[in-house]
């Protein structure tokens, strides 16, 4: 998966190989024993070098690591489902990815009343210049407070470097949406966080179209 590695103590240890038998609920069917064994082996290797990128997207979609973890299990229980589907294994990380972020917005609707919560204001926290811990601890108390489209498509824009097609697929929408989504996010960041990163106000979406 595009993107640099999530920073924080908390966050749990990779999982490694033999992760299949985990993933599956019970019940969930299983194909002859020799495209089993084929399966398995290549979705393990998959897991094993993409796991650790899908984990550091899906925190910040969520802000939270455990269910970061939660997401990941879903979304690559998915993939392992559909893998027998996935001829081009090029194209896996982009699958996997939009695979994460719909199931992300799908949890979202789903707990919407129950998790989402309206604030204005930036917790008071006292930054000092070059406190690396102190800035991500408010960059993620804001993130945390956009609406879960918006937080998705900053997170596909800047994390994994995608360009405007590439999120609208993601996201199932036109480029349009997910400019205004953009526009709308970062409007947000820049009103919230322009005291403690003056920077802010030169950021616009210049990046790839």
């Amino acid at each position: 998966m595009t993107g640099g590695t999530a920073q924080a103590d908390d966050r749990p240890a990779p999982l490694r190989g033999g992760l299949v038998p985990a993933l599956l609920p019970t019940g969930v069917a299983m194909v002859g024993e020799n495209n089993r064994a084929t399966r398995d082996s290549e979705f393990s290797r998959y897991f094993t070098e993409a796991s650790r990128g899908v984990r550091a997207t899906a925190y910040l979609l969520c802000g939270d690591w455990q269910r970061a973890e939660d997401l990941l299990q879903t979304a690559m229980l998915k993939v392992y489902l559909a893998w027998p589907r996935l001829a081009n294994r090029d194209l896996l990380d982009g699958y996997t990815r939009r695979v994460l972020v719909r199931t992300f917005l799908d949890e979202n609707r789903r707990l919407w009343r129950r998790r989402e919560r309206s604030t204005t204001e930036v917790p008071d926290n006292t930054v000092h210049p070059g406190d690396e811990a102190e800035h991500r601890m408010i960059l993620r108390s804001v993130l945390a407070t956009l609406p879960a489209r918006q937080r998705a498509v900053l997170v596909l824009r800047y994390w994994n470097d995608l360009s405007v097609a590439e999120t609208a697929r993601v996201l199932g929408c036109s480029q349009g949406a997910v400019k205004s989504h953009v526009g709308r996010a970062l409007a947000r960041l820049r009103s919230q966080l322009s005291g403690h990163f003056p920077e802010l106000a030169a950021i616009s979406d210049r990046r790839r179209p």
